[in-house]
């Protein structure tokens, strides 16, 4: 019974770890995500030929705005502000 119970808790212990990197992973691309879609609009567009000096420049953009709003001091009480921004941005 007891190894039950240790095969329980190791699974448990797994999503955890698994639930805490997918909400890292949320949390990092509402900062980012704009600018990793530009990057990659660009290489596309790079790819086919075409020039990509605009997905370029929104992707520098995108980047400078996520970085402004990752500079600034947030915690509990205001982070819903941090995220309003980076949407807006976004």
């Amino acid at each position: 019974m007891k190894k039950l119970k240790q095969k329980g808790q190791g699974m448990t212990e797994y999503i955890i770890i698994v639930a805490l990197i997918a909400v890292s992973a949320i949390g990092v691309y509402s900062f980012f995500g704009q600018t990793i879609r530009n990057q990659v609009a660009g290489l596309s567009a790079e790819m086919s030929g075409q020039d990509s000096d605009t997905q370029i420049s929104a992707a520098q953009q995108s980047a400078t705005d996520a970085n402004n709003v990752a500079k600034e001091d947030y915690n509990l009480g205001n982070y819903n502000e941090a995220a309003n921004k980076s949407a807006a941005g976004n």
